[in-house]
């Protein structure tokens, strides 16, 4: 867990929700956005509505558990200040190289995790456009705007999935079409783009990726959620539409 500290953002009053709230990063983004004072709501399909225990069960694929997700937090907290769109649904058989990847399973990818985060916005934007204030994250990736370097995974299993890169580099030309739109409104829409994170991966693929990255290290979840936080405060209050990468200088 991120400890706090003088320099972090302050999120004091604010209501702040977070989908995949249960997973890798999303447990971190929870812990570190209360540290900053804020009230934050973990959303995950893993989770039981309980809004005054922090959780919320929404499953993103679903514009009807979404809605019914944000009017809890509503109800009980008065108004939504800041989304992150964290979670990331995928296909039981995802990770499969480019030229096995059945169309129907690419389809389905696209369907639940781009079209998931767009179904997020439309709800919780709409809502934030009648508050004429908020600031909604995109959790996009490196590979949302650049290609990949699949030499970092010889003598693994690993691949970077099509479907991948296809979902980040929509969901972060995405965060610009609603910056544009929801920012005479006082809304402002970003996009994170985290490089690799630590997690378990193949040693041979650790340090083909660390060797590649001028901070010579992958990324803990630590190390990612400080910007979200910042993007989420008033200390980002001008800034909107853009793509802000974590990555440890991987895509110079």
């Amino acid at each position: 867990m991120f400890s706090p500290s003088l320099s972090m953002s302050n999120l004091s009053g604010r209501t702040i929700v977070v989908t995949g709230g249960e997973g890798l990063l999303g447990r971190e983004f929870v812990s570190h956005l209360r540290a900053a004072g804020a009230t934050v709501l973990s959303a995950d399909i893993a989770c039981v509505t309980d809004v005054k225990k922090g959780t919320l069960r929404m499953d993103i694929t679903d514009t009807d558990s979404i809605r019914a997700g944000v009017d809890a937090a509503r109800k009980e907290f008065g108004a939504l200040h800041g989304w992150i769109n964290n979670a990331y649904p995928r296909t039981k058989d995802w990770g499969l190289k480019f030229e096995d990847i059945p169309p129907v399973s690419f389809d389905e990818n696209v369907r639940m995790h781009l079209g998931g985060y767009f179904r997020c916005c439309q709800v919780v934007l709409e809502v934030m456009k009648g508050q004429k204030d908020g600031s909604l994250i995109n959790m996009g990736s490196i590979y949302g705007s650049e290609a990949p370097d699949f030499s970092v995974y010889e003598g693994t299993t690993m691949t970077m999935p099509a479907a991948y890169s296809a979902i980040k580099g929509g969901i972060i030309n995405l965060t610009r079409y609603l910056a544009a739109l929801y920012g005479p409104y006082g809304v402002r829409v970003n996009a994170l783009s985290p490089g690799g994170v630590r997690d378990a991966q193949p040693e041979a693929f650790v340090q083909r990726y660390e060797a590649h990255t001028p901070l010579g290290r992958m990324a803990q979840p630590a190390d990612i959620v400080p910007a979200a936080a910042f993007l989420l405060s008033d200390e980002a209050r001008y800034i909107t539409g853009h793509n802000l990468i974590v990555d440890g200088g991987w895509s110079l």
